[in-house]
């Protein structure tokens, strides 16, 4: 057994120990919202947005990026949990802005192992084989931080499966102050329009 494998488990039966009024918690999320952000270590959205067991959904991925599974999550967290509002929260620092679609493919047509990066950028190791199966995947990478909270925002507005009237909110994590920092065109785009009724 590794040694993060027996940390995981000694720090669960710890938790376990005190669960207390956990296990009466209702599925669908008490402050009925969702995030959409970033997998990086260094957010932890329960701290920022002051959130506890139960109270929001949080979905994550490399970069916070509007994937098409994280729209799957966001229709999910909407239709049968009963979430209102959106957030869309990139951060600074992402390593998602330090490669291309290019850089990755090719990284990963040389080798599987894990790369390591420089002032002169991404290498690998030199161990093969490698798979061209990543020239069929969007990495979804980030050049300008705000222009893709933007996109996100945009992307998931106008999907046939999400209605109009949810606000969606644009925001980028600041790593060096703990502070979300609006991206106003994002908010605008990500407006709620409120459905008009038919008058008689």
């Amino acid at each position: 057994m590794s040694q993060i494998l027996k940390e995981v488990l000694a720090a669960n039966k710890a938790y376990t120990s005190d669960f207390g009024d956990k296990r009466d918690l209702p599925m669908p999320p008490g402050r009925h919202f969702a995030i959409l952000t970033c997998m990086d270590a260094r957010l932890d959205p329960a701290k920022y947005a002051g959130l506890a067991e139960g109270d929001a959904h949080v979905i994550r991925n490399a970069g916070g990026r509007a994937s098409d599974d994280a729209i799957r999550s966001l229709v999910i967290s909407y239709k049968l949990l009963g979430t209102q509002e959106w957030f869309v929260i990139h951060h600074t620092d992402c390593g998602m802005e330090t490669f291309t679609d290019e850089i990755m493919r090719d990284l990963l047509a040389s080798s599987l192992k894990t790369s390591s990066v420089d002032e002169a950028g991404w290498h690998d190791s030199g161990e093969g084989p490698g798979s061209t199966e990543g020239d069929f995947i969007d990495w979804l990478t980030i050049s300008d931080n705000a222009k893709s909270v933007v996109e996100d925002v945009r992307r998931i507005k106008e999907h046939p499966l999400v209605p109009p009237e949810i606000p969606v909110y644009g925001y980028i994590y600041d790593v060096k102050s703990g502070r979300l920092v609006e991206v106003p065109e994002a908010t605008v785009a990500g407006r709620g329009k409120h459905k008009t009724s038919a008058t008689a």
